[in-house]
């Protein structure tokens, strides 16, 4: 558990009890000093993973807040970078404290913090790049990352939220600019991200289509879906009808991309979570790979624009605090819900990590932090 200054009280019951600030070059100090986590020291399995006790705590930086975790998700991403995905990244600065999803209380502000405060209920999601993450007592995250956390939700039903809706919000909202009337298509909408990108497409007023598979397909019309396909059991090509202002492909496999761009009216946004830029850095290096992945875009979108009048996009989740507020109004509201599938003490991290890598829980998997 954390290790505190003697006279921290149990409960963050005001500002003064909770924090102690030294200015020192903008930082600002914090009475808690170190905590629980969950480190990655190497790339493998899931028996990797070290919970370890006293992990330091930084002093936040003037936008940064400090957050009490109370339950934090376990997304793909996290797993994927577990096993090595951006390994030229990320390999030498190990160990790195996974996840990315958090719900919790503000243990504490930094100097320049002023829409949120000590002891109140917040969600919110990390950059993916970010080095030291949500499986821990004590997370840091910046302002526009975090939100007031729904009243009408729990903090494991929060958690489930923010990461997921925030990627596809890039996506539909920032890239594409969906709009009202509008006809969307979201390839892979049995995923967390697809899911949310259904419901935020039907909330923007949207007439959405969604591929899945057969399990799914009651849950994706319950979302208000107009069109459910079962990939493993129709013909895509066959079963889908019209064509399509935005094109959001969770999935990205080359059948699928040449699905949805055939689909696409003129004028309208291909965009797909599966950007070669990770994978080409790890296989060639920064140097060589970043500038690969760059001309590959460039090459698409050219071709595409050329060939089918339409935008092609790689996208990536990143904060928006004016997205993170209408995220948090659909859930508050009941229009933007992320079903928890099994919840997992932070002890069992490595079983949680088991169950998403076999696939023995298909949904959304829960880290608790008593």
């Amino acid at each position: 558990m954390p290790r505190r200054m003697r006279f921290l009280r149990p409960h963050f019951s005001s500002r003064k009890a909770v924090v102690s600030r030294l200015w020192n070059s903008g930082f600002t100090r914090h009475i808690v000093t170190s905590c629980r986590a969950v480190l990655l020291p190497r790339f493998g399995g899931p028996v990797v993973l070290e919970l370890r006790d006293n992990v330091d705590v930084p002093p936040l930086k003037p936008n940064e807040v400090l957050v009490r975790v109370r339950a934090a998700s376990i997304n793909p991403l996290d797993t994927r970078m577990r096993a090595g995905y951006g390994r030229s990244v990320f390999e030498p600065l190990l160990p790195l404290v996974l996840g990315r999803d958090v719900s919790g209380e503000v243990a504490a502000v930094g100097t320049s913090v002023h829409s949120l405060s000590v002891g109140q209920e917040v969600f919110g999601a990390l950059h993916p790049t970010a080095l030291r993450g949500t499986y821990t007592d004590y997370a840091v995250l910046s302002e526009e990352e975090l939100a007031a956390k729904p009243a009408s939700i729990t903090h494991v039903e929060a958690r489930a939220i923010p990461f997921a809706a925030l990627t596809a919000w890039r996506a539909l909202m920032s890239t594409a600019r969906i709009a009202d009337g509008q006809r969307l298509l979201v390839i892979g909408g049995g995923g967390a991200v697809g899911f949310a990108a259904i419901q935020l497409g039907v909330a923007a007023g949207c007439y959405v289509t969604t591929t899945c598979g057969g399990n799914s397909v009651a849950r994706m019309l319950e979302s208000g879906a107009e069109q459910a396909v079962d990939y493993t059991a129709e013909d895509i090509e066959v079963a889908l009808k019209g064509k399509f202002d935005a094109v959001f492909d969770t999935i990205g496999l080359p059948e699928t991309e040449r699905t949805g761009i055939n689909f696409l009216k003129r004028g309208g946004h291909y965009m797909t979570l599966q950007g070669e830029a990770a994978a080409l850095t790890d296989r060639y290096g920064l140097v060589v790979g970043l500038p690969l992945a760059t001309s590959i875009l460039l090459k698409k979108q050219i071709q595409y624009r050329y060939s089918h009048g339409i935008e092609y996009w790689w996208t990536y989740m990143r904060a928006d605090s004016d997205g993170l507020a209408e995220i948090r109004r659909l859930s508050e509201i009941g229009k933007l819900k992320m079903p928890v599938e099994k919840t997992f003490p932070i002890a069992q991290v490595r079983d949680a990590h088991e169950a998403k890598d076999s696939r023995r829980v298909p949904g959304k998997v829960v880290l608790e932090l008593d």
